[in-house]
């Protein structure tokens, strides 16, 4: 029997993005869950990283139609028009780096705090965000891609230090960080290349959804990949 068998509501946050849009089509297929709801800053109410406002709005919105049991924040941000990752430390930039936290660290700790206790205490719960291997300071081997490295790791101590609060408060609930892997999106396509497992975003969001349901309470604050592997902190 799955873990979640008790009925409840999944969100996704950034469920406009390539591996969001994946996890909602797939969560709205399955029966274990009330409701599934998607927020991104085109969702109503709107969900904008950078401003908390609208974060507790949407978790506002949550709270009055249910219970949540299943919350995923499958944000993240690599490179837009002005910012791409470094290769250097001469292309260091504080703007960048700005950026890179703003949505990769402090953006996801906002969504902790409002959704963090929107979690079911009766039952196993699940808040789910994704990080990424390159956020590992002990797999580091390479270099580079500074303020997106920082950012991610920064993110992983957040997961982990929330984790602890959590446990004390709700003793179901998990906050847990996941790597997806290389994933055919947005994010990704300038910079994969031969020779890397590049999955679709369906095959993301399943993959990813199996390692959730895999999950029990002794995995609360820890970091997995898309098999379900721990990752290096």
């Amino acid at each position: 029997m799955s873990k979640h068998d008790e009925a409840g509501l999944a969100v996704v946050i950034g469920a406009s993005g390539g591996i969001g849009s994946a996890l909602i089509e797939r969560l709205r297929g399955d029966p274990r869950y009330d409701a599934v709801l998607g927020f991104s800053r085109s969702s109503d109410p709107a969900l904008d990283l950078t401003d908390e406002g609208s974060i507790e709005a949407a978790a506002e919105s949550t709270r009055a139609q249910g219970q949540a049991v299943l919350v995923i924040d499958a944000t993240g941000f690599l490179h837009d028009e002005h910012f791409t990752p470094e290769k250097s430390w001469r292309q260091l930039d504080p703007e960048h780096l700005a950026r890179a936290f703003a949505l990769n660290a402090t953006g996801p700790a906002l969504l902790m705090k409002h959704f963090l206790p929107l979690l079911s205490r009766s039952k196993r719960s699940v808040f789910a965000t994704l990080s990424a291997r390159v956020g590992s300071i002990g797999d580091n081997r390479l270099g580079g891609w500074h303020s997106y490295r920082a950012s991610k790791a920064a993110l992983n101590m957040l997961v982990r230090g929330l984790s602890i609060e959590l446990r004390r408060r709700n003793p179901h609930g998990l906050c847990v960080a996941l790597h997806p892997g290389t994933v055919d999106t947005g994010l990704s396509q300038p910079f994969s290349r031969q020779g890397l497992n590049v999955r679709s975003p369906n095959v993301a969001a399943e993959e990813l959804l199996a390692v959730i349901d895999r999950l029990d309470e002794d995995d609360n604050g820890r970091f997995f990949d898309y098999r379900g592997e721990p990752v290096a902190w």
